[in-house]
């Protein structure tokens, strides 16, 4: 048990996502009693159990089901004849488990204070995420400017990297006023465990950037992992319009596995 507890903490430090899975009832013949403790991870991997067996594999889909939703879930079954002699018991009974998400709370960060930002954080904050925003002119980085955000840096991008801290709950969206500001953000930004990075431009401007990148040093598989030209698909042409779509692909990859 003190192991699950560790694991949490583990879990909430490196940005991870899990659920725990806790027997609340337990009546008849049951794989485990009242208080059995499951730590279900993103992948499917656990850490303790709740019995084995199909009933353990349903409940860890269920629980990844949990982790993508972000809402707890109480769920009773009833053992069959058959599903209690393949457990090694004699009998069925009835088994309630109470499956509880263990999220950190996910942080959008914004490299840029523009018209774009400024639609994306409001947007960002009613879904949830914390909001970041750095931008190396004061007038664009401020409080007055974007009150969604919880943080605000007003100075060269270079200069917040270390005291940004990026985990795999961190989404960064790069929209700076410059082609070059891009190109420097995004070489740090591959170099962090963030779970979404996407860049603002045209497909003739990011590969450029990215042949930059390659010159040095920066791999294709680091690349690979920036989502440019950024959003989904939705023939978006305003300021706000172009924020939904990057939004929307955010939200995506949250809730997939």
């Amino acid at each position: 048990m003190d192991d699950i507890y560790q694991e949490i903490v583990r879990v909430k430090a490196e940005g991870e996502e899990a659920a725990l899975v806790t027997v609340v009832g337990a009546s008849g013949s049951t794989p485990r009693e009242e208080g059995a403790k499951m730590l279900v991870r993103l992948d499917s991997s656990i850490l303790g159990t709740i019995g084995g067996g199909s009933l353990e594999a349903q409940i860890i889909m269920e629980a990844v089901k949990v982790i993508k939703q972000g809402k707890p879930k109480r769920i009773r079954w009833s053992l069959t004849a058959s599903e209690a002699e393949e457990e090694g018991m004699v009998c069925g009974g009835d088994l309630e488990v109470f499956i509880e998400p263990i999220l950190t709370s996910p942080t959008l960060y914004i490299f840029g204070g523009g018209h774009i930002s400024l639609a994306l954080a409001k947007m960002g904050r009613l879904c949830g995420f914390n909001i970041t925003v750095v931008d190396d002119r004061a007038e664009f980085a401020s409080a007055e400017r974007f009150p969604e955000a919880e943080v605000i840096f007003a100075e060269g991008f270079t200069k917040s990297f270390p005291r940004v801290k990026i985990d795999k709950s961190s989404y960064i969206v790069i929209a700076t006023h410059s082609h070059q500001h891009d190109e420097v953000v995004l070489e740090w930004a591959v170099g962090t465990p963030a779970k979404y990075i996407g860049v603002i431009g045209s497909r003739t401007k990011n590969e450029t950037i990215f042949s930059h990148l390659r010159a040095r040093g920066i791999s294709q598989e680091q690349l690979d992992r920036v989502h440019a030209p950024i959003g989904l698909e939705i023939e978006a042409q305003t300021p706000e319009e172009i924020a939904v779509s990057i939004l929307a692909e955010i939200i995506k990859l949250r809730r997939s596995a």
